[in-house]
């Protein structure tokens, strides 16, 4: 299917690896401008050998917590290619522990991860997202925004909260920017790989050791997703191809979730 995304801009925050770099990747594959963003400088040069998008990949330093910081990123963008029509929210990773193991300082800094991730970029890039009338923002999110883990409680009160907002979003900024949300479940990544660095067992390999994880969860695919299997998800809501869906969830889970 032509996603007709040719010559669109995207931005993807916490693009230098994992979903956000499968999603950079696929955006050039069908023909976009992609500029990604992390904070880790050496990543970003690893990620921008990987794609090796020439003139149509920009990527740039930057903490999607520091205002100052994601304007210089919109401005690098108008300045690059003129214009933005797409934006992937992609930062942020889990903070295990419960409501008595995690600190106040904990949930501050989950809650203000979590949620700014998303406002100061939204916020940042909302005027040039409109200024086409048809530009798309994808929240990525997880799972536990409607599933709570009794190990994660503190992401997955500020990911319940981001879906609602995301939810919100999407009725205040139509018809001219549509919001959507992906919903992860389990899905191969570097934090994945460095739990498996962290516990591996003598003579289990990475590929044994998540297979045994995906039976642990009772994963219905028996299987984690890949990247890229969660990255086409965002590509399609980003794309023209999904022009009259806004304010939805679509969960790439593997059918982990048990509500309707």
């Amino acid at each position: 299917m032509d996603m007709k995304l040719t010559d669109r801009v995207v931005v993807v925050t916490g693009g230098s690896s994992g979903i956000g770099l499968e999603t950079a990747r696929q955006l050039l594959v069908e023909g976009a401008r992609v500029v990604v963003c992390g904070r880790d400088n050496e990543r970003l040069e690893r990620a921008s050998t990987l794609l090796n998008g020439g003139k149509r990949c920009l990527t740039v330093q930057c903490d999607v917590l520091d205002v100052s910081q994601v304007e210089k990123l919109r401005d690098l963008t108008l300045e690059e290619f003129g214009r933005v029509d797409g934006l992937v929210c992609n930062a942020g990773q889990a903070k295990e522990g419960n409501f008595f193991t995690n600190t106040v300082d904990d949930w501050h800094e989950e809650l203000g991860l979590k949620f700014f991730s998303y406002i100061h970029p939204i916020r940042i890039f909302a005027d040039a997202l409109k200024t086409n009338r048809d530009g798309s923002i994808v929240c990525v999110n997880s799972t536990v925004s409607t599933q709570p883990e009794p190990h994660l409680m503190t992401s997955s009160a500020a990911r319940a909260g981001v879906l609602n907002l995301a939810k919100s979003l999407a009725s205040a900024m139509a018809p001219a920017i549509r919001v959507n949300s992906v919903q992860m479940g389990p899905i191969e990544s570097g934090q994945w790989a460095r739990r498996y660095e962290k516990q591996k067992l003598e003579g289990q390999s990475y590929e044994e050791w998540l297979l045994q994880e995906a039976g642990k969860r009772a994963i219905p695919m028996a299987r984690f997703g890949r990247p890229e299997e969660a990255a086409a998800a965002i590509v399609f809501l980003l794309s023209p191809q999904a022009s009259y869906i806004t304010g939805a969830r679509l969960e790439v889970s593997g059918g982990t979730t048990r509500h309707i």
